[in-house]
Formats: structure tokens, C-alpha cells, sequence
């Protein structure tokens, strides 16, 4: 299969919670490798906030990029560059529904949670909050220097295992190194000999965050 068929446009983009017209916010879901939309998606039902929407686009072939996400960058293109792409239009398809990005989360699981990152890292905003469940920035090296702007104070959770076979802690604390050096407000929890997976912590931190986030619209309001 070529490059370009296996890159994320026209990929579907599923939706729960409230229509975007009645949504006091969004949260934009990024699912792991070999997982799809609808298994994050699921996710949502344990945050106890259907007022928000929640839209989780599909990778191509369940994956956002082929090689481990501390390959060399060029080994992951043109998969990594289409996913983060694939991101921005949603970020930007929200906004023209009078959803800034103030009012959105983005949050990921292990290979979406390296997206939800690498993401934000590449396109600082004020964002409602950013949430890493089990991932870092991508890249075989990664360094301050390679980014620049400010995230504004944006909260971010970044969770993970001490023991993960795929995160390395050493890549989780670099990771949190560098957005912290991009102006986010950033909590980070390692959990000692956890499994490749999403615990009851990380989903009451998920609760408080988007409980902060979300907020009644008033009529009219705009971006």
C-alpha cells in the first residue's frame, strides 16, 4: 500500500455527547495503535459530563504512524505529519462551531497520547486542558530548543508506568521537562508497576480538569 493511502484524510470522525451547537466545550479523543475511534471514545462515558462533546477521529489502518514513536522522525512520515494535520482540523472544525480552544481538551492513550503531546507542543495555544495517558514527545530525541511558543498555562496531565514496555519513563519526564518549558501548567503521576493501561487516578484528574474547563456558554458567544 503507498504512503499517501495510508495517510488520515477522509478518515471518519465519530462523535459522542452533546451536538456541537449545544456543547459547553469539547474534548478531541486520540486512540492508541491497533485501538480505534470507538474504543476511546468509550472513554467518555467515565468523565460524568455529557454537556461536553466528544469526537474521536480515525487513524488509518488503527495506527498514526508505523514505527515505534521514538523512532527518527523521517521513519514515521508522511503518517505522523497527515495525524497531526488530521488534529488541527478538528481543532479547527470546532472553532467554527464557537468552540475555541480554550474550551477544548485533547487526550490521548499511549500512541494517541504521543499525538496529544507532539500536538500541542507543535501548535502552542491556550487549550482547555491536554491529557497524555501513557505517552511522550515523539521523536529519537527530542530537546527545548526544537520548540517554541507558549502554552499559556495550560493544564496538562501526563500519567504513566515506571515499568511501560512501549513509554519510557526517561522519554515521560523529558516530555514533561519541555512542556513545562512551553508555559504549561503540567501534573505528572508515574504509578509504580502499572500495566499499558488507563487507571481510576487518572480518570478522577481527567473529572477535575474538564469539570475546570467546561463552562455554560452564554448566547452568542463567539470564538
Amino acid at each position: 500500500m503507498s504512503s499517501e493511502a495510508q495517510t488520515h484524510r477522509g478518515q471518519p470522525l465519530l462523535q459522542a455527547g452533546a451536538a456541537l451547537e449545544e456543547a459547553d466545550a469539547a474534548v478531541v479523543m486520540l486512540h492508541g495503535r491497533g485501538a480505534d475511534a470507538g474504543d476511546i471514545l468509550a472513554l467518555s462515558e467515565a468523565f460524568g459530563r455529557p454537556a461536553l462533546a466528544y469526537l474521536a477521529p480515525q487513524a488509518a489502518n488503527n495506527t498514526w504512524y508505523p514505527q515505534p514513536f521514538m523512532a527518527p522522525v523521517a521513519d514515521n512520515e508522511p503518517w505522523r505529519t497527515s495525524a497531526l494535520e488530521l488534529v488541527a482540523d478538528v481543532v479547527g472544525m470546532l472553532i467554527t462551531h464557537d468552540i475555541p480552544p480554550a474550551k477544548t481538551a485533547i487526550l490521548g492513550f499511549s500512541q494517541g497520547a504521543c499525538l496529544a503531546l507532539e500536538f500541542a507542543a507543535r501548535h502552542p495555544d491556550r487549550y482547555g486542558a491536554i491529557v497524555a495517558l501513557t505517552g511522550g514527545l515523539i521523536g529519537e530525541s527530542i530537546a527545548p530548543g526544537d520548540y517554541a511558543g507558549s502554552l499559556e498555562r495550560t493544564p496538562v496531565f501526563i500519567g504513566s508506568s515506571d515499568v511501560d514496555p512501549y513509554i519510557p519513563i526517561e522519554r515521560v519526564k523529558e516530555s514533561v521537562a519541555i512542556m513545562e518549558g512551553l508555559d504549561a501548567a503540567v501534573v505528572e503521576r508515574i504509578y509504580p508497576g502499572m500495566g499499558h493501561s488507563i487507571n481510576e487516578d487518572e480518570v478522577s484528574h481527567i473529572q477535575a480538569m474538564l469539570a475546570a474547563m467546561a463552562s455554560p456558554r452564554e448566547p452568542g458567544a463567539t470564538a
